[in-house]
């Protein structure tokens, strides 16, 4: 038997380093599946739904470089899509393959029928379909080096009948390059940066993922400016420790310090970052922005600069042309300013809470204590998101994973099984909220299948907690946001993970230290208070008059034991609004 356009293709996978592909198996793609079989070098991971698989594959490629993911026919494929939207907007490499039906049935509405191209086009550098067997390995070569080196998604349309058929022998490359280059501004940009940091009596450092490379340029530059740094969510892990200048995060999910420290500095100086929320930039500072990507500067905020480089290169030669300040009076009080709001985030951790309404904020302060230095954290969008980003700490060897740009239900369980197979030793926790986790429960069993030791916790609300706080803030009463939640632990149970449920807060740290000490699959459900609530680092009087205007149709509407829960539960937010 000759080599066919399958086997061709997984060769060509596996020469550039993909281990897995995420997928369910069937009809047009069972070819590869085959091929896969043969040639023995890469994992087929069967899924329970595609949309697992892409998230699973997205979050493999931000650890590991680049990873792969199929969908067979029509509703296999298209399951792919939400996952794919989400690898696409963080930057995850990711080859997609999305098998369809044979080329003489195209365009006759035939079974299971769909147009791959304009399917995936909005979530895609790389996009075509292989309607010949000398088109399919061209193609797939293109489809790497686009996935790579643009930094998301590339797909390949496989029809069945291609990747049956008899490979061909192309003259141009099946190999995928990996080449690497020095990216930083000129000297004369450079220069006038350096002269625009040097004369301003107040920076501000603000850094996005693009920067935590370059972490240790980050904190001399710091430490020469006397600049307090902040940063996103997405550049936590990899800013947060070891920087003795550090006042957190802005934006949604972030701190008031941070965004002080941007709206009363002079210059801001924005490293590595596309931050959405434009009411959060700074309306009278000068904003530089520094990107290795030059179609996004400008569009978040008005520029004094804006300027391309890879942060790391860029920084060591922007430092060789400062002279060090020794005015530290804006960023003492900066620093002093943090040290303040983090002692007002430590009382939500000192009030525990009380049976079935434990605070989320200290169980994520005990997972933070108690997770290996190294650990893996994927977190679900949602109120999971906040109680992440404020209480757990990072060493600069901890990782963390969500749909931070795409905003998606239902993430952290299915990355944290991409993360658990491409780094195996690695303590994994999916920190889940209720909603996300019921959205794709059925792939618990995928990691009891392949008996991947993830910890997966969840904060059991019974309530759209996020989408809660959205209608409180506008003014609206909450409707359709509680949940009526299964067993979780005897869900777990009947899939064979070692299960646990906590109602009460003694018993959060005992059961969570078994937890860190289990091997192979296992899940948490705990009974975290409904109304614990998180306001952004800026509270608008028109979210305050929102939020009152809530309260009373509530009262109105009878449900008075709801708002003085709400009351109770968020005390301590009083002081940091008025």
């Amino acid at each position: 038997m000759g080599k066919s356009v399958a086997d061709q293709l997984v060769e060509m996978l596996a020469d550039a380093g993909i281990k897995r592909i995420y997928a369910v198996t069937g009809d047009s793609l069972n070819h590869i599946n085959d091929a896969v079989r043969r040639d023995g070098r890469i994992q087929w991971i069967h899924v329970r739904h595609e949309e697992v698989g892409a998230y699973a594959a997205g979050a493999e490629a931000q650890l590991n470089g680049l990873a792969c993911c199929a969908g067979s026919s029509g509703p296999g494929h298209v399951h792919l899509i939400n996952g794919l939207y989400d690898a696409h907007r963080s930057g995850a490499p990711v080859i997609a393959i999305a098998s369809t039906c044979a080329t003489h049935e195209f365009g006759s509405d035939y079974f299971q029928e769909t147009n791959t191209i304009k399917l995936f086009a909005d979530c895609s550098h790389y996009n075509q379909v292989a309607n010949t067997p000398a088109q399919a390995p061209r193609m797939l070569q293109a489809a790497l080096q686009h996935a790579v080196h643009k930094k998301g998604v590339a797909v390949l349309g496989l029809p069945g009948d291609v990747a049956s058929a008899d490979a061909e022998n192309i003259s141009t490359s099946l190999k995928l390059y990996r080449p690497s280059a020095v990216l930083r501004p000129t000297e004369k940009e450079l220069q006038q940066l350096a002269a625009l940091l040097q004369s301003a009596g107040k920076v501000a450092i603000y850094c996005g993922l693009g920067a935590t490379a370059a972490h240790d340029e980050v904190v001399t530059l710091a430490s020469l400016l006397k600049a307090p740094v902040g940063y996103s969510f997405r550049a936590k892990m990899g800013i947060e420790y070891d920087n003795p200048n550090e006042v957190g995060m802005t934006g949604l999910l972030g701190l008031a310090s941070a965004y002080k420290s941007m709206h009363e500095a002079d210059v801001v100086l924005l490293l590595g970052t596309d931050f959405p929320y434009t009411p959060f930039m700074p309306e009278n500072a000068k904003i530089v922005q520094i990107d290795n990507q030059p179609e996004k500067l400008g569009r978040r905020a008005s520029l004094e600069m804006g300027l391309c480089g890879d942060i790391g290169p860029t920084l060591q030669a922007l430092m060789l042309l400062i002279q060090e300040k020794k005015d530290r009076k804006f960023l003492d009080t900066m620093l002093e300013f943090h040290e303040e709001v983090k002692r007002k985030l430590d009382t939500y951790v000192e009030d525990r809470g009380k049976e079935e309404a434990i605070s989320p904020e200290y169980v994520a302060t005990v997972i933070s204590r108690l997770a290996a230095n190294d650990a893996i954290f994927t977190v679900d969008t949602g109120m999971t998101n906040v109680w992440t980003a404020r209480y757990i700490a990072a060493t600069g060897k901890r990782t963390l994973l969500g749909s931070f740009n795409h905003g998606s239900m239902a993430n952290a369980m299915p990355q944290a099984i991409g993360a658990a197979l491409c780094q195996p030793g690695r303590e994994v926790y999916a920190l889940c909220g209720d909603g996300g986790l019921t959205m794709l429960l059925g792939d618990l069993m995928t990691i009891r299948q392949y008996n991947l030791p993830v910890k997966v916790i969840v904060f059991n609300n019974r309530a759209l907690g996020m989408v809660k706080l959205e209608m409180e803030v506008a003014g609206l009463p909450d409707w359709q946001t509680d949940m009526v939640n299964p067993d979780f632990e005897g869900v777990a149970t009947a899939m064979g993970f070692t299960a646990f449920t906590i109602r009460t807060p003694d018993e959060v740290e005992p059961v969570l230290t078994r937890v860190k000490d289990a091997s192979g699959p296992v899940l948490v459900n705990i009974f975290t208070n409904p109304a614990s609530l998180a306001m952004p680092p800026k509270i608008e009087f028109e979210q305050m008059k929102g939020y009152a205007l809530w309260m009373g149709k509530l009262i109105l509407g009878g449900r008075l034991d709801d708002v003085l829960e709400a009351v109770k539960s968020n005390y301590k937010h009083i002081k940091d609004v008025l």
